[in-house]
């Protein structure tokens, strides 16, 4: 006889298969909707298809960090810019329009990359307070640009300008100020509210050219009334300053500096836009929270090292002597702008170790303006170190109307050694230079003088790299067919 109890067994029974079934569907289930990937910022994971809460926030952080490394890329023209801005007021106590003479080694020891033995001459001019600006330009043997706050070139001035050395007045006028009549200048419409105007002199005799065309240069503010009262140029003075562009925050303080002061243009647009996640916002105050500023940090901190490579080991273009180092130092255009697109890395490199750019600094007419070649590694592909000496060997008649001159730069400044010898270069200028029977001439690197060749060495500091510039003033039709080349510098013992 069967028990009465049989069939609510079976039915328990039945029920917990199926209870079981459905909680292992459901667990089928839930690891279905889960699903991590692995990627090179680590395991992404997603819930139904959609990011957990922990990735959602681990996507964004590396959105603005990645923002944050290339703003420092797009910004390094102007703050780098702004730096030497900010040094002219506060640094050198000079006026808006007012021209400061960097004549000396003492001088120009803030600026990127200058020129050991040319004479440099500058102003930054507050467009807002000045209002119409004037620019005075001897004639002679004088070249110089007006910039905007980008660093891009609004006018060539002197030799390669439109007064073509006869010298000129140049007639500055405020963004959106719109067309004015005035004869006698020439004139140039601003896209900035800062500019800076600045001059090199390029005479075989420096002390005649001071002498002569400095106290011609003048500065002064222009309306339709009349003119204000002109400014000469006078001496910056010795003073501990760099218009490097700064490391940590202090970086997007000026960056920050410069978005509020200026006038945003639209090829810029896109980037402000990620910037306005990391705190800095056109018209608004930059007030970073704990975590935009961490981000920050860290993005100065690859982006300088991507800018560090993006300079020394340009990738924009070939070596420009076949089977060399050499390669062009700038490689940006005037305007910034390439066929089909805005120039970023190309500017990056340039701006990153120098400052200021002109027409005549990418001359393509033999016997005017200047050319900058620069190698940062030694003949064997090893970067120069300081630790070891080196040679240059620089063949007959180099190609310079003018002259020649070569530098050796700090790694980590990229500007002129401080040494014991306290001369950074070598150059056709100096007089008491060694040359070979066949004309040529070989220039020594390195931390102690090679026996007997004091007069063509240039010393370097044992515990730090460097890299050289080769500068051509004036160069003649043998640097642009490249019948005339420059070897590699190379590792002696």
């Amino acid at each position: 006889m069967k028990s009465a109890l049989a069939p609510v067994a079976a039915i328990a029974a039945l029920f917990c298969v199926v209870a079981t079934q459905s909680v292992a569907k459901a667990e089928d289930s839930t690891a279905e909707n889960e699903k991590t990937i692995d990627t090179r910022i680590g395991p992404l994971t997603f819930e139904s298809g959609y990011p957990s809460r922990e990735t959602v926030q681990k996507l964004y952080d590396e959105m603005d960090f990645q923002r944050a490394a290339q703003a420092y890329i797009w910004g390094i023209p102007a703050v780098g810019l702004n730096e030497w801005r900010r040094a002219h007021y506060v640094v050198f106590g000079g006026k808006s329009g007012e021209m400061l003479n960097y004549f000396d080694f003492a001088e120009k020891l803030g600026i990127l990359t200058p020129n050991y033995t040319t004479p440099y001459i500058a102003t930054f001019i507050d467009l807002r307070e000045t209002g119409p600006f004037v620019i005075e330009v001897p004639a002679g043997l004088i070249a110089g640009m007006i910039l905007d706050n980008w660093q891009r070139v609004l006018a060539d001035l002197g030799v390669v300008g439109p007064d073509m050395g006869r010298g000129g007045k140049y007639l500055i006028l405020p963004p959106g100020y719109g067309p004015v009549e005035a004869d006698g200048y020439f004139v140039v419409e601003a896209t900035s509210r800062d500019v800076l105007a600045g001059f090199r002199l390029l005479g075989d005799d420096k002390e005649q050219a001071i002498a002569e065309l400095v106290p011609q240069i003048k500065t002064y503010s222009w309306g339709p009334e009349g003119t204000g009262e002109p400014m000469v140029a006078r001496a910056a003075g010795e003073k501990k300053w760099s218009q490097m562009p700064p490391h940590g925050m202090a970086y997007w303080d000026s960056l920050n500096e410069v978005i509020q002061r200026n006038p945003v243009d639209e090829r810029d647009r896109l980037t402000l836009a990620q910037l306005k996640f990391l705190g800095i916002e056109k018209g608004k105050s930059f007030k970073p929270d704990a975590r935009q500023k961490k981000i920050l940090e860290d993005g100065v901190v690859v982006g300088e090292a991507m800018a560090k490579v993006n300079t020394t080991d340009k990738r924009v273009e070939p070596p420009f002597w076949k089977g060399t180092n050499w390669k062009h130092a700038l490689v940006v255009a005037t305007d910034q702008k390439a066929n089909t697109y805005d120039q970023l890395d190309e500017r990056a490199a340039w701006f990153y170790e120098a400052v200021v750019i002109s027409k005549a600094m990418l001359t393509q007419t033999p016997g005017v303006g200047q050319r900058y070649i620069a190698s940062y590694k030694d003949a064997d592909g090893n970067w120069l170190s300081g630790q070891n000496t080196y040679k240059l060997h620089v063949p007959p008649n180099p190609p310079a109307k003018g002259f020649w001159s070569v530098t050796a730069y700090d790694e980590g400044t990229r500007q002129m050694q401080i040494t014991e010898q306290g001369r950074p270069d070598i150059s056709s200028r100096k007089e008491d230079i060694a040359k070979n029977d066949d004309g040529s001439i070989d220039v020594y690197f390195g931390p102690k003088a090679p026996k007997g060749h004091l007069e063509n060495w240039v010393q370097t500091n044992p515990d730090k790299g460097w890299f050289a510039y080769f500068r051509f003033y004036g160069p003649t039709e043998a640097f642009f067919d490249k019948s005339w080349s420059l070897p590699d510098i190379t590792k002696v013992e």
